[in-house]
């Protein structure tokens, strides 16, 4: 119940943070419209629109540009910088550009952390550094606009990069829980309020670190991979952990264990985000069809989950479960050689190479249990 009144809380800040936004726009829209001759207006129009899609980027970079200065500042060191599906990967000490797309995120700042102290570790500034340099960005373009607010298009430009600063401002720093993903605020409350979580939050950070490495999570050390008390599974970067710990029981090929975990977790009561519930789906679909029983992965394929796995239709998991259904549900081999070949496109910019040898070896599995009927 607490669960869901946060979820619903996070829903109706998110349609007032919109509406007050969609506002403001108007309203800038409007009073440029009217202060230009009419022969401008279609001239006019066609720089806002462009103004809206440009400084919304603006700001977003800034917003990742936010996390990546103040979690340097706090100790962390630089692991990727994603915008929309671009990801710039640090691996082997040079850089490389990537492709990743992950539903209900527009852009990702990942860093490693610094070791902990005493059980803890900065988290503040890493986790609101986004939502605070965007309200910076809001002072300095302010300041600016007071000198050339007379001049239409520079003018239209600074309104509306000060209307999107401080909408993923205040989108990203308000505590919000809305089912796909938690946002900083909620992170960052997590974090405060559950010292335990910040040890989970390490943990993360550091098995991302390794996966940008080429490690494999099967390769990762024991300490780092357990499944947490119920109690604990209500805390969402707790939660995570655990759906790590069947990661990597998925990547030790005991599927077994994993599909018995993965069912514990998902019908317990638990702080698990929307993206990682579905992903352990998925995973249990594989499962449930390397054991022959169709009728229980028909009835985990449902509709909800078939709408992600469109959101979700270059990643790594999504394709090769919906290849090994395919495979060995509808029997389509026609249709799982053309999800093989996706998988196999996919794999050239996905950022992290360990994850592709590991379902690599899951699509094997299913392709000779279908070559065994």
């Amino acid at each position: 119940m607490k669960k869901k009144k946060i979820e619903i809380f996070g829903l109706i800040v998110n349609i007032v943070l919109t509406i007050l936004f969609t506002v403001a726009l108007l309203l800038s829209f409007n009073k440029h419209i009217n202060a230009v001759p009419e022969e401008q207006e279609i001239i006019l129009l066609l720089i806002i629109f462009l103004s809206i899609y440009v400084t919304m980027y603006i700001q977003l970079i800034i917003h990742e540009l936010g996390h990546l200065i103040f979690g340097l500042l706090s100790g962390y060191k630089f692991s990727s910088f994603r915008i929309g599906n671009i990801m710039l990967l640090k691996h082997g000490g040079k850089f490389k550009f990537k492709k990743l797309t992950i539903a209900g995120t527009a852009g990702q700042c990942l860093m490693t952390p610094p070791d902990m102290k005493d059980g803890k570790m900065p988290v503040l500034l890493y986790n609101f550094g986004g939502a605070l340099l965007n309200l910076v960005s809001c002072i300095i373009f302010f300041i600016i606009y007071i000198f050339v607010k007379d001049y239409e298009l520079i003018s239209v430009i600074l309104e509306l990069s000060i209307a999107y600063g401080l909408y993923f401002a205040a989108l990203n720093a308000i505590p919000m829980k809305t089912g796909t993903i938690d946002n900083d605020g909620y992170n960052a409350l997590s974090l405060i309020l559950n010292p335990a979580s910040q040890q989970a939050f390490w943990t993360q950070l550091k098995i991302n670190e390794l996966q940008s490495k080429g490690t494999r999570l099967k390769n990762m050390p024991d300490e780092w991979f357990y499944i947490p008390k119920p109690v604990d599974m209500r805390n969402s970067l707790i939660a995570t952990v655990g759906v790590m710990t069947c990661n990597r029981l998925m990547d030790q090929h005991n599927f077994e264990e994993a599909n018995e975990k993965m069912k514990q977790i998902l019908r317990a009561k638990t702080a698990i985000v929307g993206i990682h519930r579905n992903l352990l789906v998925c995973d249990r679909i594989y499962c449930e069809l390397l054991n022959d029983n169709k009728t229980s992965a028909k009835k985990l394929m449902t509709s909800e989950l078939q709408n992600f796995m469109k959101s979700m239709k270059n990643f790594p998991t999504v394709l090769r479960t919906q290849y090994t259904y395919a495979l060995l549900l509808e029997n389509d081999k026609d249709k799982a050689e053309k999800i093989k070949k996706q998988y196999i496109e996919m794999g050239k910019t996905y950022p992290y190479p360990s994850d592709i040898r590991s379902d690599k070896e899951l699509i094997d599995i299913a392709t000779n249990i279908s070559k065994e009927k």
